[in-house]
């Protein structure tokens, strides 16, 4: 499987590079607009701030790549605030911003008593699960403050010729979206590429099914 990991300037390249060049993808780090139309899978990445991360991406007009390619069934992995960006918009500090808007809803900080949420946790994952399938027990890696707390978008508002996003989840405080699987998009809140054997299979599940 030939995957681009969008090169945008946020995010942990290195280590998603690494992580899908262990489980056999053929990796290319680049924004360059015909290699990731081209590419079997494109993975977008993210770590900081939600405001920050969608600059990063419209200088590189990742929002009309990663529309073009979801347009027309085209694999994209969101990891960790590359989760986040595929929510309407996000609340940090206070200021809003919008987001790509692929699913309905906000991106808020995590009421717990500990901030950020950082470190190894289980999660929960739905029945018919392909990301997740053979590690469903298993823990991975969060490091992050906000998160999505809700998922709206079900059967009922999925459109009549769309199956609804399984969604898994994940707790610290309350409960929150650990990950997502809606068609040609997929993408986790925590980092497969630092979870080790785990995030490594389910990486695998990824490249074998999109």
């Amino acid at each position: 499987m030939r995957v681009v990991v969008l090169d945008y300037g946020f995010g942990n390249v290195t280590s998603a590079v690494r992580a899908l060049r262990r489980v056999g993808a053929a990796v290319e780090l680049t924004a360059d607009p015909v290699a990731v139309a081209e590419a079997d899978g494109l993975v977008v990445p993210g770590v900081g701030a939600f405001a920050a991360v969608m600059e990063g991406l419209a200088r590189v007009r990742g929002p009309q790549l990663i529309d073009r390619r979801l347009a027309g069934g085209r694999a994209v992995l969101g990891i960790c605030v590359g989760l986040q960006v595929m929510f309407e918009w996000g609340d940090e500090h206070g200021a809003v911003t919008a987001g790509l808007g692929q699913w309905p809803g906000a991106v808020t900080r995590l009421r717990a008593p500990v901030v950020p949420h950082m470190g190894w946790s289980p999660v929960s994952p739905p029945a018919g699960t392909a990301l997740f399938r053979g590690v469903e027990g298993e823990r991975f890696y969060f490091v992050h403050s906000y998160a999505a707390q809700e998922f709206a978008l079900t059967s009922a508002n999925a459109g009549s010729f769309a199956a609804p996003p399984l969604v898994t989840w994940a707790e610290h405080g309350v409960p929150f979206v650990a990950a997502v699987e809606n068609g040609a998009l997929s993408a986790t809140q925590f980092h497969p590429e630092k979870s080790g054997d785990a995030g490594a299979h389910l990486l695998e599940n990824w490249i074998r099914t999109s």
